[in-house]
């Protein structure tokens, strides 16, 4: 859909779908010395670019489920999250980096699709968007770590992290912004 506000071609609209569907773990896999997931699997490659293609024809009919698109988002958010964590659990990394992997592997994929798109990342505007992965992928390591069978583990951290989202979606929560102290020039600020 950024893709569509940003009028781009196909092509563009196959490398923004692309970036953003593999980008965070292809990012979570190189910093933890694997191979790139999607090298083996190219599948996801292949989804990626079809449901791009198919979304520059439709884009119009669904830009109006906007709504609906951002609670498919946050579904998303909440499987990729677990899916970051598991994936460093399972490589032997502490549980800090499983947690770091999780937000990572959800969050940064759009990351750099909004670089790209320049526009200011999600994870950086008001949304609860990075904060609830974090909550995901914190309740996935810390549940995968008692004697609970993995599976609730799994959904113990989509759960966590969806119904974070959700409250922030929902009631129009966000975590406080700073507030610059008066009086003080901050250097990238234009003088006034």
């Amino acid at each position: 859909m950024v893709a569509s506000r940003k009028c781009l071609d196909p092509v563009g609209f196959a490398l923004i779908a692309t970036v953003t569907g593999i980008g965070g773990g292809t990012l979570r896999d190189l910093l933890l010395g694997q191979s790139v997931f999607w090298i083996h699997q190219p599948t996801y490659v292949v989804l990626c670019v079809a449901i791009a293609l198919a979304v520059y024809f439709i884009a119009p009919h669904i830009e109006y489920r906007f709504r609906v698109l951002m609670w498919a988002d946050a579904f998303g958010l909440s499987l990729f999250c677990v899916l970051g964590a598991s994936v460093a659990n399972e490589a032997g990394f502490s549980g800090i980096i499983a947690v770091v992997m999780g937000l990572l592997t959800a969050t940064f994929g759009g990351l750099i699709r909004d670089v790209l798109c320049g526009e200011i990342p999600l994870i950086l505007r008001k949304e609860i968007y990075a904060t609830a992965a974090l909550c995901g992928a914190l309740v996935f390591t810390w549940l995968n770590l008692t004697s609970l069978p993995y599976p609730v583990a799994e959904l113990g951290g989509i759960a966590a992290c969806f119904a974070v989202r959700a409250l922030g979606l929902g009631l129009g929560l966000s975590l406080p912004n700073y507030r610059a102290r008066k009086g003080r020039i901050y250097p990238d600020q234009k003088d006034h």
